[in-house]
C-alpha cells in the first residue's frame, strides 16, 4: 500500500492522530487537518506529511485540504473522515448551539471533505473513503444518553451505502468503522470504569485496534458499503 495518498481529517489527536502517524509508518503521503493541527507537536511538516489548519464544517478548508493534496502529492487514494463531535446529553436539553455544532462537523465536515475527494477520484476510476462512525447507531446503550449525536453519525452509515453503490461503477469503495468505546483524550480516565460496561468485552478498544480496522478495510478491495463495528460485540445485541 505504499505510494498512496491520504487525507485524515481530524488528525491533531486520538484516533486521526494514530491513522496518520500509521499511514507514514506504512509509506503513505499525508494530508492532515484539523483545527489546530499545526499545534501538535508529534505532527511535524515533512515531504511525506503536510498540515492544513481548518474547521472541517467549512467548505473553505475542504477546499484548500485538497488543493495542498495536488500541489504537494498530485493524488488523492484515500479519504479517512475521521473528525467528529459527540455531544452526549438528554434530548430534551440539546439546544441549537449543540445542533449547529454536531450538524457542521458530522455532516458538513463529512459532505465538504467527500465531495472533493470524489472529484478527484472519479477522474482516475479509483479511491477509496473510510467514515468514523460509532456503533450507538445500530445498538443504542442505556446510560448513554445521545439522540441527536447518534442522528447526525447515522446519516454518516446510510450514506455509506448509497455512496458505494453509486460510485461502484469507477472503482471507488466507500466504508465505515462504527467505533464502540475507544481510549481517546476524549474520554478522561475516571470516565474508564463506566466505559467499560458499554461493551461485552468489558474493555475499552484502543487506538492502534481503530487503525488495524482502517488498514484493513482499505487493503480489502472487494468490501465496499461495509459497516464495520470495533466495539467489542457491543452491537450484537443485548448483553
Amino acid at each position: 500500500m505504499g505510494s498512496q495518498v491520504a487525507v485524515v481529517t481530524g488528525a491533531s489527536s486520538g484516533i486521526g492522530l494514530g491513522l496518520t502517524r500509521a499511514l507514514l509508518e506504512r509509506g503513505f503521503s499525508v494530508v492532515g487537518t484539523a483545527r489546530q493541527t499545526s499545534r501538535e507537536p508529534s505532527l511535524v511538516p515533512t515531504e511525506q506529511l503536510a498540515l492544513v489548519d481548518g474547521d472541517v464544517g467549512d467548505k473553505a478548508t475542504a477546499r484548500k485540504v485538497f488543493e495542498v493534496a495536488e500541489s504537494r502529492f498530485g493524488q488523492v487514494d484515500l479519504l479517512i473522515n475521521n473528525a467528529g463531535l459527540f455531544i452526549a446529553k438528554p434530548f430534551t436539553d440539546y439546544d441549537e448551539s449543540d445542533f449547529a455544532q454536531l450538524v457542521s462537523t458530522n455532516i458538513a465536515g463529512f459532505f465538504h471533505m467527500s465531495q472533493q475527494a470524489l472529484r478527484w477520484m472519479v477522474p482516475r476510476k479509483a479511491g477509496h473513503i473510510v467514515n468514523i462512525g460509532t456503533s450507538l447507531v445500530g445498538q443504542p446503550i442505556s446510560g448513554v444518553s445521545g439522540a441527536l449525536a447518534i442522528l447526525t453519525k447515522g446519516g454518516l452509515e446510510t450514506a455509506t451505502r448509497a455512496l458505494s453503490i453509486e460510485y461502484a461503477g469507477q472503482g471507488i469503495r466507500v466504508n465505515t468503522v462504527a467505533a464502540g468505546a475507544i481510549d481517546t483524550p476524549m474520554h478522561s480516565q475516571d470516565k474508564h470504569p463506566f466505559l467499560r460496561t458499554m461493551s461485552p468485552m468489558h474493555r475499552v478498544g484502543t487506538v492502534a485496534e481503530m487503525v488495524d480496522a482502517v488498514l484493513y478495510l482499505h487493503g480489502a478491495t472487494y468490501v465496499s458499503g461495509e459497516v464495520l463495528h470495533v466495539d467489542g460485540g457491543a452491537h450484537a445485541g443485548k448483553w
